[in-house]
C-alpha cells in the first residue's frame, strides 16, 4: 500500500504491449494538521485527471481535456461532486471502526481505497483491482477470479466474511472493473489523445557526486511512463553492480528515471565497453548512451 501513496509504476522490460491504466485513490485521514480530511484523485496512465476535498467539496478536472467530458454527460461533474461528498461519512466512519479494530486511540491514522482498470490495447486484455489500505499497510483486496476478497491481516477478516456473502457487492464489483472502467478509460484516453497518446524522448545524462560514487544514467523528460532502462556491458545487459531506480512524475507530467552503475572494479581502459540504454514504449529506436568520464556531470 505503500506504492499507492508514492503513486508510482515502473515499466516492464521488454514489453511489447501499449498497457494503458485508470486508477482512482481515495484517502480518509484523521488527526493530520492543515489537511482535509478526505481526498479523491483520479489517474489516466499516472497524469491526475480530476481532484476533490472535504474543504472544496467539488470534483474538478486536472487536465484541460477532460472538460470534454460533458459534451458527453453534463451532470459529469455534478455527479462525481456527489460521489466525493457522499463517501466522506462511510470513510470518517472506516477509520473509527480500523482504530478499534487495531486497539488504537488518537494520533494520526489513514484510510485508503484504491481501485480502477488496466487495458492492454493490443490484446484488449482488461485487469481490475480494487483494494483498501489502513496506516499504510494493505487491508483488505478484492480478487477478480475468485471474486473473493483477500484480508492479509487479522483485522480485515471480519470485514472479508461480511462482504464475501455480500453478492450485490460483489456483482457491481465485477461489472464496474470488467466493463465499465475500461468503457471510460478508452473515452478518456480519446479526449486527451494529442497529449495523453504522445511519445516525448528523453534527455539522458551521466551523473556523479564524487570519482568514487556510482555513475548514474539519467533520463528526464519522457512521455508516457512505459519505458524501461538498463546497463550493457559489450552489448549484455547487466543485472550487477546496478542499482535500477523506479519511474518518477515531473511537475510537467513528463516523467523521469535513473539507474545506477558500480563503477569501483571497472578499469578504465574498459569503460567503453558499457552504456546506458533506454526504451520507450512506441518508440523502435533506443536511446544509447556510452559511458565515457568526459561526458560525466559531477556535483
Amino acid at each position: 500500500m505503500k506504492t499507492l501513496i508514492l503513486l508510482l509504476l515502473v515499466g516492464i522490460h521488454g514489453a511489447a504491449a501499449v498497457t494503458h491504466s485508470l486508477k482512482y485513490f481515495y484517502t480518509a485521514s484523521s488527526g493530520v494538521p492543515n489537511f482535509p480530511e478526505y481526498v479523491s484523485v483520479g489517474l489516466v496512465d499516472e497524469v491526475q485527471i480530476s481532484h476533490c476535498d472535504s474543504n472544496t467539496n467539488r470534483n474538478v478536472p486536472k487536465q484541460d481535456w477532460m472538460n470534454k467530458v460533458t459534451a458527453d454527460d453534463p451532470q459529469y461533474w455534478e455527479t462525481q461532486t456527489q460521489i466525493c461528498v457522499g463517501n466522506q461519512p462511510s470513510f470518517k466512519a472506516n477509520i473509527g471502526i480500523a482504530k478499534q479494530r487495531f486497539d488504537q486511540t488518537g494520533g494520526v491514522h489513514v484510510v485508503q481505497q484504491m481501485y480502477g482498470c488496466e487495458w492492454d490495447d493490443e490484446t484488449e486484455e482488461v485487469k481490475g483491482f480494487l483494494q483498501f489500505g489502513y496506516d499504510g499497510e494493505d487491508f483488505i483486496a478484492f480478487d477478480l477470479k475468485t471474486k473473493t476478497w483477500i484480508a492479509p491481516t487479522p483485522q480485515a477478516v471480519i470485514t472479508k466474511h461480511k462482504w464475501d456473502n455480500n453478492n450485490a457487492v460483489i456483482a457491481q464489483a465485477e461489472q464496474y472493473l470488467n466493463q465499465i472502467c475500461p468503457e471510460w478509460l478508452k473515452k478518456y484516453l480519446d479526449y486527451g489523445r494529442i497529449l495523453m497518446l504522445r511519445t516525448e524522448l528523453p534527455s539522458v545524462s551521466l551523473l556523479q557526486k564524487t570519482p568514487s560514487s556510482p555513475v548514474s544514467c539519467h533520463a528526464t523528460g519522457f512521455y508516457p511512463h512505459r519505458a524501461v532502462m538498463f546497463w550493457r556491458k559489450d552489448g549484455e545487459e547487466l543485472h550487477e553492480d546496478v542499482d535500477q531506480g523506479e519511474i518518477l512524475p515531473n511537475h510537467d507530467e513528463t516523467f523521469q528515471m535513473r539507474v545506477d552503475l558500480n563503477i569501483s572494479s571497472v578499469t578504465p581502459e574498459d569503460w567503453r565497453r558499457y552504456d546506458c540504454v533506454f526504451q520507450l514504449s512506441g518508440v523502435k529506436d533506443d536511446v544509447v548512451t556510452r559511458l565515457d568520464k568526459a561526458e560525466i556531470r559531477t556535483n
